[in-house]
């Protein structure tokens, strides 16, 4: 399951900025009827990952989060360490510029955060412990 909230309630139950939206619609991606939600204490619960775009907003999520659930929380763009960028800037305040430059490092990061949740399931699949037993002859 794939969802996105904020820390914020300042935007619950809006649409996405008209700006991001056209961002994504130029990329061929329709968001315009999502609607902004505050994250719950359960998602921490129910999410195997979760993703912040920056350090503020990690370091909230860290805050909210019980601590045996921490160690879901990362950084966006560490899923993209061939690029120089390490956190996406809010776009919020600038122009349409700014909402393309924040798709194409979100874009980059969610590609490779692709390969490694496949590489990981690869993984999964190859430890012993997820094989089923063979019977024994004899």
């Amino acid at each position: 399951m794939l969802d996105s909230a904020g820390l914020g309630s300042w935007h619950i139950g809006h649409p996405p900025d008209e700006r991001a939206q056209a961002a994504m619609r130029s990329r061929g991606i329709d968001i315009s009827t999502l609607r902004a939600r505050r994250i719950a204490a359960a998602d921490f619960e129910r999410f195997d990952l979760i993703v912040a775009m920056d350090r503020s907003n990690r370091e909230g999520l860290r805050k909210l989060a019980p601590k045996d659930h921490q160690h879901k929380i990362k950084l966006l763009m560490d899923y993209a360490p061939n690029l120089a960028v390490q956190e996406i800037p809010d776009p919020f305040f600038g122009d349409k510029g700014a909402f393309d430059y924040a798709c194409q490092l979100i874009d980059a990061a969610c590609r490779g955060l692709l390969v490694s949740l496949t590489a990981q399931a690869a993984k999964d699949q190859a430890t012993p412990a997820s094989r089923p037993l063979a019977p024994l002859n004899g």
